[in-house]
């Protein structure tokens, strides 16, 4: 314990081994949903299930690994949601691709991040930024976890003719989720109130108890300890069509859309855990990235789709997680459930949304460290943080603030402060569009 301290320097960082035990624990338990998710988006693609769910949890493990002891943040990764949505539906079963031609664009992707990354690239990117996007950065992403947090809860539907709707909250024979989140949110929020310690994790897990006689925790009759092999799908690579177009297209863009999910990521958690620097820039950000890129091509070999920073790293960090000892405990949890699976995959999600609902609400603090009276910088916050929930996507909020803050500048004449950098990523962003 004595060398843990001291290797992430934990007085340094104003925490103790307890709280970061405690973050961790959280982050997990906001984020574990993904072991039972990302098997069944792949396996739609063809691939097998139980191997999945080893190679998703062996490659968070890997990632967190190295977010935890090279880059020393409290960020955990895994297998991103959106990302694996592409994988399946549209590169397999939208272009007509097989499982291990993706598998191998994944591939080829994280060791372009490598070097990317090794060559600064990836963190020239992040420090081009302007700082008052990288606020509202936190901010988009707050709502934009709020947002899956009422969607999961199944407080808010999808409504033909509205977009999105109250969901029947009251109505248990309908569904009882929404009551089991209302009252995990009651309970967490209340705690986070009174300064209780693992506030969110206690809400979690009452939610959970409250699931079991509503049917919604659904308890496994038997449980099974070893974890289902990855022959399957192990180094499952497909060459024949590396030099394709459509290769290109595809690794763009997992390249793109991970890129700049993780940059979103790790710039709005680090704001809400105040370890931006005074030039607004993430601390050892080629590390973090580099854990990412590392995490992206270990996951392909090992058969899941691409691995990014996870945005619910910031329930960990609400509750007090500072340093890399936060990703390790996380790590380390995602070992465990590789012989406990029955047992974590029984916290549904509606008691894990109330943490997404109330760490939304935390991440809405920054705002008070943005200028709102310059509108050069007011409108760019503004689309940053509005298309983040609009547009269910962290990077497409990202490039509607850096737009629009490049473009006002340089039409209002202001074109001086918009550095170089800034301007030559908007370009990219501009040729996205037309690919």
């Amino acid at each position: 314990m004595k060398f843990l301290e001291n290797y992430f320097k934990l007085s340094e960082n104003n925490t103790d081994f307890k709280t970061e035990l405690i973050a961790g624990f959280t982050t997990f338990m906001t984020m574990a949903y993904i072991l039972a998710v990302n098997p069944q988006i792949l396996s739609a693609a063809g691939m097998d299930k139980g191997a999945v769910f080893t190679a998703t949890a062996l490659a968070s493990v890997v990632a967190t690994l190295v977010m935890a002891f090279y880059a020393k943040l409290p960020f955990a990764l895994a297998p991103g949601m959106g990302l694996n949505a592409f994988f399946t539906y549209t590169v397999v079963l939208g272009m007509g691709h097989t499982w291990q031609f993706a598998l191998t664009a994944v591939f080829i992707e994280g060791i372009i991040f490598i070097l990317l990354t090794f060559f600064n690239v990836r963190e020239l990117i992040v420090n081009s930024i302007p700082t008052n996007i990288k606020h509202a950065i936190s901010v988009g992403i707050g709502l934009f976890i709020a947002f899956i947090g009422l969607k999961n809860a199944g407080i808010i539907v999808s409504n033909e003719a509205t977009f999105v709707s109250l969901g029947k909250i009251t109505d248990v024979s309908h569904s009882a989720a929404p009551m089991v989140t209302i009252i995990s949110f009651l309970v967490a929020g209340t705690l986070l109130a009174l300064r209780v310690k693992g506030a969110l994790l206690i809400g979690i897990l009452v939610g959970t108890l409250v699931g079991i006689p509503l049917n919604i925790t659904i308890i496994p009759s038997s449980f099974e300890v070893a974890p289902p092999s990855l022959s399957p799908i192990f180094i499952k690579f497909e060459w024949s069509e590396i030099f394709s177009m459509d290769m290109v297209v595809v690794c763009f863009t997992f390249l793109f859309v991970d890129m700049f999910d993780t940059v979103g990521t790790l710039i709005g958690v680090s704001s809400k855990a105040n370890l931006l620097d005074s030039e607004g820039r993430v601390p050892r950000v080629k590390e973090a990235l580099m854990a990412d890129a590392i995490g992206t091509t270990a996951g392909a070999m090992l058969g899941t789709s691409t691995v990014t920073t996870y945005v619910e790293s910031a329930a960990g960090v609400a509750e007090g997680g500072r340093t890399g000892l936060t990703a390790l405990t996380t790590a380390i949890l995602f070992l465990l459930a590789l012989l406990f699976s029955p047992i974590f995959l029984m916290i549904p999600s509606a008691a894990t949304a109330s943490a997404l609902i109330l760490v939304g609400a935390m991440m809405m603090t920054p705002i008070k460290n943005i200028d709102l009276n310059d509108y050069t910088e007011l409108i760019p916050v503004f689309f940053t943080i509005v298309m983040m929930p609009l547009t269910f996507s962290i990077s497409d909020g990202i490039i509607f603030g850096v737009l629009s803050y490049v473009l006002i500048k340089i039409l209002s004449g202001r074109f001086k402060e918009v550095p170089l950098v800034t301007i030559i990523v908007a370009i990219l962003f501009i040729i996205k569009f037309y690919l």
